[in-house]
């Protein structure tokens, strides 16, 4: 372990490198791709009640639940409520449980599913969304500190 004299100007201290690399590897291009794809992936999985055509057709808790999970979601992945690189690995994992709720969600939600295409559509969507927060949240992890 070093010494803080050790430090020739405050531009050499380690934890201020660190910091400024941080930025650097939060805007990797496979990041921005990722969290692209999330974002669409929440607002589709918003609007897909009215895409599908299912919200009318006696399922209003799904609908209900489809909009609000689809919003939190899309507002996760895409920073909305922290931009500091250390908390999108939280985020990313509290995405993964939302996904994870949208592929049981008809069942859960909605009890008797009568329709093909809200089992597909949550199934599907909520497969994509968990894939997409899995790669999150092991990009996000910060790299382990080397002294």
């Amino acid at each position: 372990m070093t010494s803080p004299r050790a430090w020739s100007t405050m531009e050499s201290h380690p934890d201020l490198v660190e910091m400024r690399q941080r930025p650097e590897r939060a805007a990797t291009l496979r990041a921005q791709v990722i969290q692209v794809m999330a974002v669409l992936t929440g607002l589709y999985l918003a609007a897909s009640p009215w895409i599908l055509g299912f919200n009318g057709g006696g399922l209003p808790r799904l609908v209900i639940t489809n909009l609000i999970v689809g919003i939190g979601y899309a507002l996760l992945m895409s920073g909305g409520f922290g931009r500091a690189y250390d908390r999108t690995h939280s985020m990313a994992w509290a995405a993964c449980a939302l996904a994870a709720g949208t592929v049981v969600a008809p069942w859960v939600v909605a009890g008797n599913v009568d329709t093909t295409r809200t089992i597909v559509s949550n199934l599907i969507t909520g497969l994509i969304a968990l894939l997409l927060a899995l790669a999150a949240s092991t990009g996000a992890s910060p790299p382990p500190r080397t002294r």
